[in-house]
């Protein structure tokens, strides 16, 4: 253990001449401080001979914390970035929460269980690191506060699922959720129109199907579902024109067949997108492909005169909510409309189960 004497060491880089105390009284008034006080075995939060409101920076990595103060937490009101992995982490101090400046936090190689739900108040978070720690769930709604998060890292963590508020994440550009035992995932991720970067591998053969939103995840450069029990591709993937890497080794995969995948990344895209337009996808997810043409990511029509319908009319004949509740629609629902004399006419059971009723083309 350190003495409190040691423990009190810091290294602050506030300027490049450190002998220039005027720069270094201005970095610490404007809260631009850095502490790093990494790899120096502490087992406890070090006492700070400065004031911790003027710390922007601080590395507490590579030590055997195993506790985070939340009187300390509360006070570092200006870290924008706050690094705490390889320490021996049970929990983040609820406190976290008041961080609102913070933009990147490392807590990856701890021994965490959960993350606490305050930390969807900071709300300046752009990259959150956990990898390597026991998580089993996220936040439910973690989605809907960081509204700034630009990469998500949960690698090497027990979740079985990720939350449906993370399709609202709509300035994410990476999320890594490989080595978990993810079963499936949110079905509306078409909101995720950043994304770059989706990887779900190795998920100990427990995903089995992909969601058919995939397909308008319109900015998806990189997608790496390798190795996990999938024996077929969403159709919609064929729709990804900025998909440059598809990973898909370690799978049972039927379609598309392996030759296709022996061709190339574009042999596959066509494969999926002809498998579409031809009409073989499921009558449930034949619904996204409207979804998709509104979107510009598919423009083929699908074959047959059904297909043409489930693919185009759902768009054309489209009125929103607003429409339907306006006054001229609501006053074909009115009672004295529906039950007047005109109306009653038509739900006779002489018209009703009349031969030109049922016979018409």
């Amino acid at each position: 253990m350190m003495s409190e004497q040691q423990q009190q060491v810091t290294f602050m880089e506030m300027s490049k001449n450190k002998g220039d105390h005027r720069s270094r009284r201005r970095c610490m008034e404007e809260g631009r401080v850095r502490v790093d006080m990494s790899g120096m075995s502490l087992d406890s939060f070090p006492i700070l001979s400065l004031n911790l409101a003027t710390i922007s920076n601080l590395d507490l990595s590579n030590n055997n914390l195993e506790s985070i103060p939340e009187s300390m937490t509360a006070r570092l009101l200006n870290v924008v970035a706050l690094d705490v992995h390889s320490n021996q982490l049970k929990f983040l101090p609820n406190s976290i929460g008041c961080l609102s400046k913070l933009k990147i936090l490392n807590v990856s190689s701890n021994l965490l269980h959960t993350l606490p739900k305050t930390i969807e108040n900071c709300k300046s978070l752009e990259e959150l690191n956990a990898n390597f720690n026991q998580l089993s769930v996220l936040p439910d709604t973690i989605g809907f506060e960081l509204i700034n998060l630009k990469k998500l890292s949960v690698n090497a963590n027990k979740l079985c699922f990720l939350p449906q508020s993370i399709s609202h994440l709509t300035s994410l550009r990476v999320l890594d959720a490989r080595l978990n035992c993810l079963r499936f995932l949110p079905e509306d991720m078409e909101n995720l129109i950043n994304l770059e970067v989706l990887n779900v591998s190795q998920n100990f053969q427990c995903l089995e199907n992909l969601p058919y939103s995939l397909g308008l995840l319109v900015s998806l450069v990189e997608l790496d579902v390798s190795y996990n029990k999938i024996t077929s591709l969403p159709d919609s993937i064929g729709c990804l024109k900025k998909l440059q890497k598809l990973c898909v080794e370690g799978n049972p995969l039927v379609s598309p067949p392996m030759e296709v995948f022996e061709q190339s990344l574009q042999a596959v895209k066509e494969y999926l997108s002809e498998k579409m337009k031809a009409g073989q996808s499921p009558p449930k997810k034949q619904s996204w492909v409207g979804k998709l043409v509104k979107c510009g990511t598919f423009n083929g029509k699908i074959g047959g005169r059904r297909g043409e319908r489930e693919g185009f009319i759902m768009i054309s004949e489209y009125r929103s909510i607003e429409g339907l509740a306006s006054p001229r629609y609501m006053g074909l629902l009115s009672p004295r409309r529906l039950f007047s004399p005109r109306y009653m006419g038509l739900l006779s059971p002489r018209r009703l189960f009349s031969p030109r009723t049922y016979l018409t083309e």
